[in-house]
């Protein structure tokens, strides 16, 4: 993600924050302009400045769960993010609430990067039906003295998110119980809204559709049994060589699913590096090629091998500083050649900005 700062005072702030430390202004994120905007004195979002033109914080702010604006009589109350929201849990519970803020912090990130590949949030797909991508997130429910339990997925669109996931405890357990290397809220979504850009981005194109089965296998498959014989059996010993997770192994949509949360990923780490102007020059000898300077925007770079290359540098750099504070690393991946062919191949099918 971009680094941002306050429009009037011009510190450096955080994409989540709603107000400036240093000067004290409000602050809101206007996403067509990727800028956030401090109050004028008056008290208004105005932008341009002396244009005219006012907006309003989105009406999830009063929940602190929200700093997107609003154009004022843009005929709705909330912002391009939280008009995709279906269902959200019953906020008078307040630990739906705290779970909730954080998922919506999660989902706000997801739609920042979508926004910045300029990707399409509806489509008419090949049955003439229309998708377009919404979001419930929902707590589990307590039904004749169980739980029932909510399932996080993808349906046409309609992305289902566990609002638990929201809590480190359940997610550290889940994460030990399904043998993950990670999980994160935002790596859910990620996962999740590849499932509907594989709609977009290759079902809906048949070159990029035999493409795809050339590459990640035919999707055609049972998509329940291949679940179920992962479930039972594993992923395959050598899953290593060809996917980036074991639960890549397990069908073709979770594979491309899998593969694009990773290149999403590697994007908006890029990008962070990109705006803070990283370079490194690791102190290993002149034979030793590690050095690296990420000088480019990685939503409009073209040539998939500079990124890659950039990538892997910059991960072992930043692999290190974590080991060096007790952290289990950034990004705990090995990434083969069959992985980098797929990323190559996710990085083909979007259209990039001129």
């Amino acid at each position: 993600m971009k680094l941002f700062q306050c429009s009037h005072c011009k510190s450096a702030v955080f994409f989540e924050n709603d107000n400036c430390v240093h000067c004290g202004h409000s602050l809101g994120f206007l996403p067509q302009a990727l800028k956030m905007i401090a109050t004028a004195e008056d008290q208004k979002f105005e932008y341009p400045q002396q244009s005219g033109t006012l907006y309003n914080y989105c009406a999830n702010h009063i929940h602190n769960a929200c700093n997107w604006l609003v154009a004022a009589g843009e005929g709705t109350t909330f912002c391009k993010a939280c008009q995709l929201n279906h269902t959200i849990p019953n906020l008078d519970k307040e630990k739906n609430l705290k779970q909730w803020r954080k998922i919506e912090r999660a989902k706000h990130r997801l739609i920042y990067s979508l926004q910045r590949f300029d990707l399409p949030l509806s489509i008419q797909n090949k049955d003439s039906e229309t998708l377009a991508l919404s979001f419930d997130f929902l707590a589990p429910q307590q039904v004749k003295g169980a739980i029932k339990p909510v399932m996080t997925g993808h349906l046409n669109g309609l992305i289902t998110i566990n609002i638990n996931e929201a809590n480190a405890v359940h997610r550290e357990s889940m994460k030990a119980k399904m043998k993950e290397r990670y999980r994160t809220v935002l790596g859910h979504f990620r996962h999740e809204v590849g499932h509907f850009y594989w709609e977009v981005l290759v079902r809906a194109n048949d070159k990029n559709h035999k493409e795809f089965t050339a590459l990640f296998g035919d999707a055609s498959q049972d998509y329940g049994e291949a679940l179920q014989r992962h479930y039972i059996n594993g992923p395959p010993k050598d899953w290593r060589k060809t996917y980036v997770s074991k639960y890549a192994s397990s069908h073709p949509w979770e594979d491309w699913a899998e593969t694009w949360a990773h290149y999403m990923h590697l994007i908006d780490t890029l990008e962070t590096a990109y705006t803070f102007g990283i370079q490194t020059r690791p102190q290993l000898g002149e034979s030793v090629k590690m050095d690296t300077k990420i000088d480019f925007d990685p939503y409009r770079e073209q040539d998939f091998e500079k990124i890659i290359n950039r990538y892997i540098k910059l991960t072992f750099a930043l692999n290190s500083l974590n080991r060096s504070m007790g952290q289990p690393d950034l990004y705990a991946f090995v990434l083969s050649a069959v992985d980098i062919e797929k990323l190559k191949f996710v990085h083909e099918v979007i259209p990039k900005n001129d």
